[in-house]
């Protein structure tokens, strides 16, 4: 069980996210590379949500114009339900229909000022199109009206994030896990926080549960290796990331973090291969670029990767 006091923070820039400035250099160049490849994990620096491919599919058949037309029929017939706008305006939504979402959820609102979950839908949508004010505005007013609305209490935490307040994003995890202990994406966005503040075995704990609660997903398991690199665990963060990149094989930043695993182990095939995969993905990433040539790659050359 965690408790807020093992979330130490140090002072921060008003508005920094994450607490790393990266300049690589030649001095400690697996330090460097190390910290860059936390850099873009935790450049949060993004939201971070665990997807599936299922999922995606299921979208797709949500936001398809025929689910559309038929959820617009229901609006036509029911003109006067909150609940068919809401239904509606989450699908336009997913569907990346911003601005029809944000009217559906308005006029949701507009027939029941006390609907939590338009509320909570809204500042989603907000929050996806970066009005952070505004999400924050919707994730608050539907707290007021439901105290025990996890996924407002989720997203708030998302924002909190992303405007650098980390002892409130914390607080809002924290909250989130205790109504919904079976959240994933709770455990993973708390264990970011504590990774970017180095509590990296308190990261590991929570990136291990939302692992064990939504397995075969690449991104807790880059985390966690990330956090194992931290502390010279190097073996589990080969681990790691071996089946990351099979859960993920197009990860450019898994793959890299594999090159430095590997390179860690003393193992230079593997680690020039998972360098040259990266490059692959992403011809210009320079971190990878540089594993690449520190284990003495060569390019044109093929490598083991497994």
């Amino acid at each position: 069980m965690r408790h807020a006091g093992a979330f130490r923070l140090r002072a921060e820039p008003a508005g920094a996210v994450c607490w790393m400035t990266i300049t690589l250099g030649n001095a400690v160049p697996i330090r460097a590379m190390m910290v860059a490849l936390a850099a873009a994990a935790l450049s949060g620096c993004s939201t971070a949500s665990i997807s599936t491919t299922a999922g995606n599919e299921d979208q797709l058949q949500a936001t398809s114009p025929a689910n559309i037309a038929s959820l617009t029929e229901v609006v036509r017939r029911n003109p006067s339900d909150p609940q068919a706008f809401n239904m509606r305006g989450s699908v336009l939504g997913q569907g990346g229909r911003y601005d029809e979402a944000i009217a559906d959820f308005n006029k949701a609102i507009s027939l029941d000022p006390n609907y939590a979950q338009a509320y909570s839908n809204r500042g989603l949508v907000y929050r996806q199109t970066n009005r952070l004010d505004l999400a924050l505005a919707d994730y608050d007013k539907t707290l007021a009206i439901d105290a025990n609305y996890a996924p407002a209490y989720f997203g708030r935490g998302l924002v909190h994030r992303r405007k650098g307040q980390s002892v409130q994003a914390f607080a809002d995890f924290n909250k989130t896990i205790q109504i919904r202990p079976d959240n994933a994406e709770a455990y993973y966005n708390r264990g970011l926080l504590y990774q970017s503040q180095r509590q990296h075995q308190f990261a590991i704990d929570d990136f291990t549960t939302a692992i064990g609660l939504s397995p075969q997903r690449a991104e807790p398991l880059v985390a966690r290796a990330l956090s194992y690199l931290a502390i010279n665990d190097n073996k589990s963060a080969a681990g790691d990331l071996d089946e990351a990149v099979q859960f993920d094989p197009q990860n450019a930043q898994a793959w890299a973090s594999r090159g430095l695993a590997y390179e860690r182990n003393g193992d230079k095939q593997r680690a020039a291969g998972s360098y040259a995969r990266a490059l692959n993905i992403r011809k210009d990433y320079e971190t990878a670029r540089q594993g690449f040539v520190r284990v003495g790659g060569q390019f044109g050359q093929s490598y083991q990767t497994f």
